[in-house]
């Protein structure tokens, strides 16, 4: 009894492990820089976020963070703009 019940432990705990790892997999694939370029001419002037722009924006939000600490990408993130825009948006400007 004792020794199926250890097994069935084995189980369960490889199954966490695996479905964790999947959605890690599966979090990191939806961060795409691309994503937001609707949103590069309200990004880079004062024009207004077109809707794509904001959806696009709502889906990269969980990926704003790390975009703000890659050097390639931060002015576009991190400037008087990117505040407008996610505020017009409804998007909460990241505190990273």
């Amino acid at each position: 009894m004792m020794r199926v019940s250890f097994v069935a432990l084995c189980v369960v705990a490889l199954e966490v492990v695996l479905f964790s790892s999947e959605t890690r997999t599966a979090e990191a694939e939806t961060c795409s820089p691309m994503k937001p370029l609707p949103c590069k001419s309200a990004l880079t002037s004062s024009s207004p976020p077109s809707t794509t722009c904001c959806s696009r924006l709502k889906e990269q939000q969980p990926c704003l963070c790390g975009y703000m600490k890659n050097p390639a990408l931060k002015h576009y993130v991190d400037n008087p703009n990117a505040k407008r825009v996610a505020s017009t948006c409804g998007v909460p400007y990241p505190k990273c």
